[in-house]
């Protein structure tokens, strides 16, 4: 008894955008850069408590 042209979820197309499928390409360049980050911020307290 619904209307038959109204079909469901014609608008979600861009709701289920996730944006987890955008970082992950990235991944091979952010991963590294945040670990040489966090290896100087240690760096750097271990040198300052010494």
């Amino acid at each position: 008894m619904s209307a038959p042209h109204a079909a469901p979820h014609d608008g979600d197309h861009a709701a289920s955008h996730d944006v987890v499928e955008e970082i992950v390409p990235m991944m091979p360049i952010v991963l590294p850069l945040a670990g040489a980050v966090l290896m100087f911020l240690l760096a750097f307290i271990a040198v300052s408590m010494a």
